[in-house]
């Protein structure tokens, strides 16, 4: 059956491989709680204290345990009896620990963090089982356990004179982070050589401005930079439904759509390929063709003619004084038609004899 309330800490183990921090942290708790005296040789624990401790000790025990002390009552009686039960490990763990503190060296280590973990686990359970380590042992470990090309490194960390080996570690821990921004910076280009221009791209539409990353342009919002006036999309020729062009959607309108060509009809002379303020249509055929709108459904039908010679073939015609200006003479351009080009006198001017 599992434990109805939560554990505070880890329970102690069937095999006893940990209970050298079981027991400290049940004479923590049990200090905390004020029953600390109902483990004690010869204490006046009040018999609801004795139960107190009792049910908290026998809740972080491991399952078997409680039944093989099914039948203490006293809380003393049951520590006692777990202490000659596993007391032994600290004979078992301490061999173990003075082996892994003998052979602990900072040049096995990839990081300073890495090692100051693994001296603090085994310093731990060395003094766990009764031995005493002091910051003059840690400092000393440290300093003879660096590599062999750090040897003038070691030396000056030496004669800082540090007397906590907290103190060491700090220092050795910065000077880790710093080497490696170094050799990241070496690392980023070659010796000598220059950084890479900051490159940004951009792109212009005729319908939405600049688009992309850029300098100088403002911040774009739906599409548009704030630098770039707004466009009327609107032609001003047009008398047709503003309700064609408005743009439809969630900000997308006729910006997403190719531009059309002007295939209306001009609406004062009803042909096609050019607007109304830009038409040349004579007046009275615009009079014919609105009189012809006017008069739709009454059958009028109307047709344009324009008389051309067939061997006037350029439109002269309909030059005044039907002068033909490409077909052109000498005399044309002299006053004495038998006149005769001398040379180019040097100021450019053509001289006649």
């Amino acid at each position: 059956m599992s434990n109805l309330t939560k554990l505070e800490f880890v329970a102690l183990d069937i095999s006893g491989k940990n209970y050298l921090s079981w027991i400290l942290d049940a004479e923590i708790h049990l200090e905390a709680m004020n029953l600390g005296d109902t483990i004690k040789d010869g204490n006046q624990a009040s018999p609801q204290n004795r139960a107190k401790a009792m049910i908290f000790i026998r809740h972080h025990l491991h399952e078997e345990l409680k039944t093989e002390y099914l039948t203490i009552k006293d809380p003393l009686i049951l520590w006692n009896n777990l202490k000659e039960r596993y007391e032994h490990q600290k004979t078992v763990i301490l061999p173990k620990a003075r082996y892994d503190w003998m052979h602990l060296r900072l040049q096995d280590f990839k990081s300073v963090s890495e090692y100051n973990s693994a001296l603090f686990k085994i310093s731990s359970q060395l003094k766990l089982c009764g031995e005493k380590i002091t910051d003059e042992d840690m400092l000393e470990k440290t300093y003879t356990t660096f590599h062999a090309s750090n040897v003038l490194l070691q030396q000056q960390y030496r004669e800082r004179k540090f007397t906590k080996y907290s103190e060491l570690i700090s220092c050795l821990l910065v000077a880790e982070q710093n080497n490696e921004l170094l050799l990241k910076n070496h690392q980023s280009r070659p010796t000598g050589s220059t950084p890479f221009p900051e490159v940004n791209g951009t792109s212009y539409d005729n319908n939405r401005g600049y688009n992309g990353r850029g300098r100088g342009h403002g911040r774009k919002r739906g599409g548009r930079t704030q630098n770039t006036p707004r466009k009327n999309t609107t032609p001003y020729h047009r008398k047709g439904n503003y309700n064609e062009t408005k743009q439809h959607g969630n900000g997308q309108g006729l910006q997403n759509k190719p531009p059309k060509t002007h295939e209306e009809k001009c609406l004062r002379c009803g042909m096609k390929g050019h607007w109304q303020r830009t038409c040349r249509m004579p007046k009275h055929l615009v009079d014919l063709y609105q009189a012809s709108i006017k008069e739709k459904g009454k059958g009028i039908e109307m047709n344009f003619a324009h008389h051309s010679d067939p061997e006037d073939h350029m439109g002269y015609s309909d030059i005044p004084n039907k002068v033909d200006i490409t077909h052109l003479d000498v005399s044309d351009f002299f006053e004495d038609a038998n006149g005769k080009i001398d040379h180019l006198i040097g100021d450019g001017n053509i001289h006649t004899n």
